[in-house]
């Protein structure tokens, strides 16, 4: 007798929970955990963040990990399938957003690291809008995502599954205040890998 599919699941985790003896375990958190498209609880979280883990990959799967931040609910949940998130002015070199063009897999990794020490992945295929375009679209889209900062464009994230990240080995942080003005003793970012510092490394000696 053949087996239809997995509705959830890559070909090489199927795999090893073969190997492993895991398989009942995943088609039990598969069944249980992982939907496709955002509860009304997971709609709600996403709307508390203030940052998600990004991890994109090029047409030849060269993988690439990056962060985005911005004030609670700076990505807008648009309906239980879509979400989007503004892009704003940074170093330019696009590497998130050139890896959707010729790759438009996008993962997404919320956590809270204060409350409730969850995490929630968000798996989807994305597409980039120019914010005038997407605003045609969804014209409900805030004006004021982050106060001073306007979007050079937005990532629209069309639903694939969603999912329960353990919160058993998430850190508890401890919110504290961004200090008010920039460190004079603090290097620029293009020399902090490049350049020692005494104040901030400890010593190589």
């Amino acid at each position: 007798m053949t087996l239809p599919p997995p509705t959830f699941g890559s070909a090489g985790e199927h795999h090893l929970q073969q190997q492993l003896g895991t398989a009942d375990r995943a088609a039990r958190f598969y069944d249980q955990q992982v939907h496709p498209h955002l509860t009304p609880e997971m709609r709600d979280f996403i709307g508390r963040q203030a940052m998600v883990f990004l991890a994109t990959a090029d047409s030849h799967g060269e993988c690439d990990a990056s962060f985005r931040a911005g004030p609670p609910g700076f990505v807008q949940v648009l309906d239980a399938q879509t979400l989007a998130y503004p892009e704003f002015r940074g170093n330019g070199v696009m590497a998130s957003a050139g890896n959707m063009i010729e790759n438009p897999h996008l993962g997404m990794l919320f956590v809270d690291f204060t409350h409730h020490h969850i995490g929630l992945h968000v798996n989807g295929v994305a597409h980039l809008y120019h914010d005038s375009d997407l605003r045609r679209i969804r014209p409900g889209l805030p004006t004021d995502v982050a106060p001073g900062r306007g979007p050079e464009m937005w990532v629209h994230l069309t639903i694939e599954e969603a999912y329960i990240h353990c919160s058993k080995y998430i850190p508890h942080l401890e919110p504290a205040p961004r200090p008010a003005g920039r460190d004079a003793a603090r290097p620029k970012d293009s020399d902090y890998f490049t350049k020692p510092h005494a104040a901030h490394w400890p010593s190589l000696q």
